[in-house]
């Protein structure tokens, strides 16, 4: 089992992917690499671990030439497999969503999973915090579908021509992004220089909230003032209809 350890190592592969690929816990697989041999794991188990490796038997795994072709050979397996085993957990919850739509959504679901299970720091927990955020405000402004479409060209996952939404306020909202960031990386901009301009960000942000925090007060004078006008108590299923409208009318009377 030690040859079978040292071989692991050398590949990079993650207990989390290793376990997802065996179908087993990560606790059952640790187990199973406790033991002095193959032999002593489930025939399923070991005989889905040697075809992983494209080995006979437990003694073949001395003899392997680890190179990088052997690596992405294995990768390869590993990441059919696992994304085999995600699929059939996952897909049963996709009825009804076409059958790219489903790829997709498995693919950023197995990855998130994948990442969490992986990285239980505080910095990865916040930075998908973030990311559903984001998410959640995808509608909000067209320019977060932009910045998507800049990190999958600067990252090599997109051809940089391509624009699948406003051609020109996309290429204009890229060559503005990658000034800004060539700026940044580059080290010419220093904190002391941009302490002004984040000042007016957050300033920015907190007349935001407070013009948010009017608005939802303003709507729930209207909400008090409209269930007083009909005689009711609360908006329920019956009367939120009628309850909405005469919402409407009240801030009508102050334009």
């Amino acid at each position: 089992m030690k040859n079978l350890n040292n071989v692991l190592n050398e590949l990079g592969i993650s207990k989390v992917r290793l376990a997802k690929y065996l179908g087993v816990s990560r606790q059952m697989l640790y187990n199973y690499l406790s033991m002095d041999s193959l032999k002593a794991w489930p025939k399923e188990k070991s005989t889905k671990l040697l075809g992983l490796l494209n080995v006979k038997s437990e003694e073949d795994i001395a003899n392997l030439y680890i190179d990088s072709n052997y690596i992405m050979e294995v990768e390869g397996r590993l990441n059919d497999g696992v994304k085999d085993s995600s699929n059939r957990e996952i897909l049963a919850d996709l009825k009804g969503f076409s059958k790219k739509e489903q790829e997709l959504l498995t693919d950023i679901i197995n990855l998130l999973k994948e990442r969490l299970s992986e990285d239980k720091t505080k910095e990865t927990f916040c930075a998908f915090t973030y990311l559903y955020h984001y998410l959640q405000s995808m509608e909000t402004s067209k320019e977060l579908k932009y910045i998507l479409a800049y990190m999958s060209k600067a990252m090599g996952f997109t051809d940089p021509m391509e624009f699948a939404f406003n051609q020109d306020q996309q290429f204009i909202f890229e060559s503005i992004l990658f000034s800004g960031l060539t700026l940044y990386n580059n080290g010419s901009a220093s904190k002391v220089k941009l302490a002004e301009s984040h000042k007016r960000f957050v300033q920015d942000i907190e007349h935001k909230n407070e013009e948010k925090l009017s608005r939802t007060q303003e709507l729930n004078t209207a909400k008090v003032q409209a269930l007083r006008e009909l005689g009711y108590n609360e908006i329920n299923e019956e009367n939120a209809k009628e309850v909405l409208e005469k919402i409407a009318e009240i801030q009508s009377r102050k334009v």
